[in-house]
């Protein structure tokens, strides 16, 4: 699940990158390292290279490009995302990948947190109130299930700053929440991240090929996203533009209009 909050701090030493935990997130350094160790094993340049480790601090190599954010659908960048994303989620060997931890936030435990916060919402009056409420009737009925399910090694975070283009290729920074996952979830996260349109909508998905189950998992799992979405940008805070959670609740409405 996306956070808003400042979990890290970052120091630059020519081509070194320190990064401090500062928050106490669980495992979030060690998730790092792991998924720093893995790509450079078996997906190299895909990723910051790994240098050194020690509880709370990750060393790698510096990564240096232009977030993906806001580009043109024609535009260059967005092809390489897509397979840059191609090759992130296949890189982890699957006698590897089977033995790796979920990343956090999967599914099953996304849904009971939005469910929470559905019964905990507060009426205001808006059309926030009828999002919610149709939300809440959504999740009643879905549960994830299997279908469409393809293994895959997740970044889980699909803010597109962490996505850097150099002119050639598209690399990936901030593995805090790796772990082991599925391709559509992964894709959903991206596609419904409020960097993929907030700064101009960026259609990764329109590059991506899904079998039918996969494209019927990724529309059931773009609609618990824009739910938690719904609830992180409620507070209006200052990152985004004025307007950006009423535009937010439109999304949801589509969403779970979408059939």
């Amino acid at each position: 699940m996306a956070d808003l909050q400042h979990t890290h701090e970052v120091t630059f030493d020519g081509d070194v990158v320190t990064k401090r935990y500062v928050d106490g997130k669980a495992g979030a350094d060690e998730r790092e390292w792991r998924a720093l160790t893995l790509l450079g094993e078996h997906a190299p340049g895909l990723a910051p290279a790994p240098i050194a480790f020690e509880p709370g601090v990750v060393v790698m190599s510096r990564v240096d490009g232009t977030p993906v954010r806001g580009v043109p659908s024609g535009a260059a960048p967005l092809a390489e995302l897509a397979a840059t994303l191609g090759r992130l989620h296949a890189a982890v060997p699957a006698r590897v990948l089977r033995d790796l931890p979920e990343r956090p936030w999967q599914a099953e435990q996304l849904a009971a947190q939005v469910r929470a916060w559905c019964a905990a919402w507060r009426p205001r009056g808006t059309r926030a109130d009828l999002a919610v409420r149709e939300g809440a009737r959504w999740l009643e009925g879905w549960r994830p299930g299997t279908a469409g399910v393809r293994p895959a090694f997740g970044a889980g975070d699909g803010n597109l700053s962490n996505f850097l283009w150099d002119g050639v290729r598209v690399r990936v920074v901030d593995f805090e929440d790796s772990g082991r996952s599925d391709r559509a979830y992964e894709l959903a996260e991206l596609a419904e991240h409020v960097s993929a349109w907030v700064d101009g909508e960026v259609d990764v998905l329109a590059r991506v090929e899904l079998d039918r189950d996969e494209a019927a998992r990724v529309r059931e799992c773009r609609r618990l996203q824009a739910l938690t979405w719904l609830f992180l940008l409620s507070g209006e805070g200052p990152r985004n533009p004025p307007g950006t959670f009423a535009k937010q609740v439109e999304r949801v409405l589509r969403a779970l209009d979408g059939g």
